[in-house]
């Protein structure tokens, strides 16, 4: 990206420096992915937790059990689309001919 540089003046001005290098910006995804797969995780533990607890009798509110599993249900399902539209979206930059 170009920052304050118009196409007639190009040939005046000097080439300014990306805001964020590509190592970085590879930095910042991989951190934001693995928040991500962690929160998923900690999601499914939780609702492992709760429905052990519920198993054994430690606790009795079965709607608080319901609605964790829902969640990391939800949770994971949404994870699984964002996957899937990233492969698409690979796969699509793959069939382009440049």
């Amino acid at each position: 990206m170009i920052n304050n540089i118009t196409m007639g003046n190009m040939a005046n001005q000097p080439i300014s420096k990306a805001a964020v290098t590509p190592g970085e910006a590879q930095a910042s995804f991989a951190n934001t992915l693995k928040a991500a797969i962690n929160n998923v995780n900690s999601q499914q533990i939780a609702s492992d937790k709760k429905t052990e607890a519920l198993a054994s009798g430690q606790i009795d509110d079965l709607h608080d059990v319901m609605i964790t599993a829902q969640k990391a249900s939800i949770t994971l399902e949404a994870s699984v689309q964002m996957q899937r539209k990233a492969i698409d979206a690979y796969n699509e930059i793959m069939r382009m001919q440049v």
